[in-house]
């Protein structure tokens, strides 16, 4: 992924926290990329179930975390 598709994942992310990109799909799942780590990611429900993730258990224990303290401000671009 080269930098001018990183600026658009970015620019488009309904939220970003600490180097994490999260956006909204259309059938309301959660996609998160890592943008130092491009090739790192996780689509998950909007409960946080993991559907698909490239990421190891560690990063996606974090990810994880990180999901549970932001997602409020995900849930107020949903309304």
């Amino acid at each position: 992924m080269n930098n001018d598709d990183l600026l658009k994942v970015s620019s488009a992310a309904d939220m970003i926290v600490c180097g994490y990109a999260f956006s909204k799909t259309d059938d309301f799942n959660i996609r998160v990329l890592d943008l130092k780590e491009p090739h790192h990611a996780l689509l998950m429900s909007p409960k946080g179930e993991v559907l698909e993730t490239t990421m190891d258990d560690v990063e996606l224990s974090i990810v994880e975390g990180y999901w549970k303290k932001n997602q409020k401000y995900m849930e107020e671009s949903y309304a």
